[in-house]
């Protein structure tokens, strides 16, 4: 099974980039399933049904958020409206919304997407890694079971994201973080088969300080006092994520690697 995930998406700019480049991408990847995080799609804070709706009809499968999830306040009140769009599995109890899906696809296969969120430097939230444990044991990984199952953890340190992929090494697909906008380059398989990135990056304009205008960003490190609301730089973004590849026996991966297209980084295209 091929896969791509796609990092945090900001603003008009990223929006514009992914819903044009996932069609295309899933022809050239030959994909089976594209995640895409959208929590900061509406106008850098959050996402609304109207635009959940848009990426899923470009070709997105399944869209998962985080922290700014609530910043669209119309979406505590339709997000059950939308299955395929995910918030943090370890809110509350109570909380709207599912923090998983089990997503078919077109082959007969099934995916399981789960969507975290970290607790060091973060708002509190219920431990991730019992939520997640508890969810995965109910999962058989592999061919007779859940054919994938991907890991978006949502989080601000390093060392809590490693720590998840080690923790679930071996029972699940692939374990990819979020929210630093930044990529990381470390993307490997863990020894126990499942594919890692500490951070996928953002899909925005990086002429930006993590996708946010930088002539405000920098304002406010300089002068410590609140500036205009913080808004999208909107110029060309350069979309960012990670290609998987999983053995459809097992469900572990055989193939991690970083995606960047357009706008200011590096190129880099998986070949297949």
């Amino acid at each position: 099974m091929r896969l791509l995930f796609l990092g945090d998406v900001v603003g008009r700019s990223g929006r514009e980039a992914v819903i044009r480049c996932v069609p295309e991408l899933r022809e050239q990847l030959a994909l089976d399933m594209v995640v895409v995080n959208a929590e900061n799609a509406a106008a850098g804070f959050g996402i609304t049904i109207k635009i959940a709706d848009e990426f899923l009809a470009a070709g997105v499968d399944c869209l998962t958020t985080g922290n700014h999830v609530w910043d669209q306040k119309e979406l505590v009140n339709t997000i059950d409206r939308q299955p395929r769009l995910l918030r943090p599995l370890n809110y509350p109890d109570g909380t709207p919304g599912n923090g998983s899906a089990l997503v078919p696809l077109r082959d007969g296969r099934s995916v399981l997407v789960v969507c975290l969120i970290a607790r060091m430097f973060m708002d509190p939230m219920d431990d991730p890694f019992r939520a997640v444990d508890r969810l995965v044991g109910q999962h058989t990984l592999g061919a007779g079971g859940t054919d994938a199952i991907f890991i978006d953890f949502h989080g601000e340190a390093t060392s809590e994201k490693m720590a998840m992929g080690h923790f679930l090494d071996g029972r699940v697909s692939a374990v990819v973080g979020s929210h630093s906008h930044i990529p990381t380059a470390d993307t490997w398989i863990l020894p126990g088969g499942t594919a890692y990135q500490t951070d996928a990056g953002m899909c925005g304009d990086y002429n930006s300080v993590i996708g946010v205008r930088k002539e405000l960003s920098v304002s406010r490190f300089l002068k410590r006092i609140p500036t205009e609301r913080m808004s999208p730089a909107e110029g060309e973004a350069t979309v960012c994520g990670t290609f998987i590849e999983t053995d459809d026996q097992t469900g572990l991966a055989t193939r991690v690697e970083p995606v960047r297209l357009g706008g200011r980084l590096s190129r880099s295209l998986p070949t297949v």
